[in-house]
């Protein structure tokens, strides 16, 4: 999948997420590899501190995460790691 199709997906799925009344899932895909450049898990583009609090966040604050999700991805922050050596 190419860097702009995973950003749409992400950007849709931070959208349905942030739709949901409770219960957020998590935004975890499974690739979990920080990009030292930017900060950002190159799977979800969550921080370090979003990924360890995740658990104990209430569902304000879960939604503020995909929120930001969504505008990292919109933003271009996976292309930038797929085109990282």
């Amino acid at each position: 999948m190419s860097a702009t199709a995973a950003a749409g997906t992400l950007v849709a799925r931070a959208r349905r997420a942030q739709r949901q009344l409770r219960e957020l899932p998590s935004p975890c895909v499974s690739i979990c590899r920080m990009d030292a450049a930017n900060g950002f898990c190159a799977g979800c583009l969550r921080t370090i501190d979003e990924i360890a609090g995740w658990s104990r966040m209430a569902d304000t604050d879960k939604r503020s995460v995909w929120r930001a999700i969504e505008l990292r991805a919109a933003a271009g922050f996976l292309a930038t790691q797929e085109a990282a050596p």
